[in-house]
């Protein structure tokens, strides 16, 4: 297997899966001698073009967690805006210390059908995006540390040509598997089903400048110039914890009390999931 360069893709509201993803592949390229690209595919503008990668190309496709499978509503852009020549990948999901569920087979199975082959596969512990608390500081240095000897895992399997064989590759993280689970339904303190589909952020104009920041970073486009959201909500939390005066919140009830179930049920070191074919 010949990498000529390695490309990093992520979709990454509050910057998590950003980080976790380019940890993954600053690695990879030091270690295999090679440059990194990176595509940010957060904003709709990124999601508008398509991407066609090269047998010589080694891709990192990394998306969040969200309740237990890939964003519902970015899931057929990773169908739709990828292609590929029998490209070696690494498929990567960040989830927030509960569970990354079937996010990671999910991932797989839409890379594979695009035409990349796994090569290895990760779920990486980050900050949970509802939370000030939950998971707090992560990825840290254990993270990083657990990332780097996976890399160097990765690294020594390639250069012994241990995938040659897309193949086995293909069954080693998939198999016959063809479907995925429902997605988690959210809990509320007492245990019964937290239901803030509709919930969308509010502005504090008591503090809000109108600077804008909420409107372009939103992943949906959903906010408008008056800050109204007009558009779906996916709860990325970009607008709030991109705020530089702190003026977005979320007050739905429901929605409040599934972040303190979280915050008291979720409080252990939940772990880091590595694969790679050996």
């Amino acid at each position: 297997m010949i990498i000529k360069r390695i490309i990093t893709v992520y979709f990454s509201p509050t910057g998590g899966t950003k980080k976790t993803a380019t940890m993954l592949a600053d690695n990879l390229g030091r270690l295999l001698g090679v440059p990194c690209e990176e595509i940010d595919f957060t904003l709709p503008s990124a999601r508008e073009k398509t991407y066609h990668f090269l047998a010589e190309d080694l891709v990192i496709l990394a998306s969040p967690v969200y309740a237990g499978r890939l964003p519902n509503k970015i899931m057929p852009d990773y169908k739709r805006c990828f292609s590929a020549e029998d490209t070696p990948a690494v498929p990567v999901v960040v989830y927030g210390n509960r569970s990354y569920g079937d996010a990671l087979t999910e991932l797989c199975l839409i890379m594979r059908d695009c035409g990349f082959h796994a090569i290895g596969a990760a779920a990486v512990v980050s900050r949970h995006a509802f939370s000030q608390t939950l998971a707090k500081n992560r990825p840290d240095e254990q993270d990083a540390s657990e990332i780097c000897a996976f890399v160097e895992r990765l690294v020594k399997s390639i250069e012994g040509g241990r995938y040659q064989n897309p193949a086995s590759a293909e069954d080693g993280f998939c198999g016959n598997q063809t479907a995925v689970g429902a997605y988690y339904t959210p809990l509320q303190e007492d245990g019964t089903p937290a239901k803030f589909l509709k919930a969308k952020p509010q502005t504090d104009f008591a503090i809000c400048d109108h600077c804008g920041i909420c409107v372009n970073v939103c992943p949906v486009g959903s906010i408008a110039p008056d800050l109204e959201v007009n558009g779906v909500c996916i709860k990325c939390q970009a607008c709030v914890r991109k705020c530089p005066r702190q003026a977005k919140y979320f007050d739905d009830a429901q929605f409040l009390s599934h972040v303190r179930m979280l915050e008291r049920d979720y409080t252990r070191r939940a772990e880091n999931y590595f694969t790679e074919i050996i």
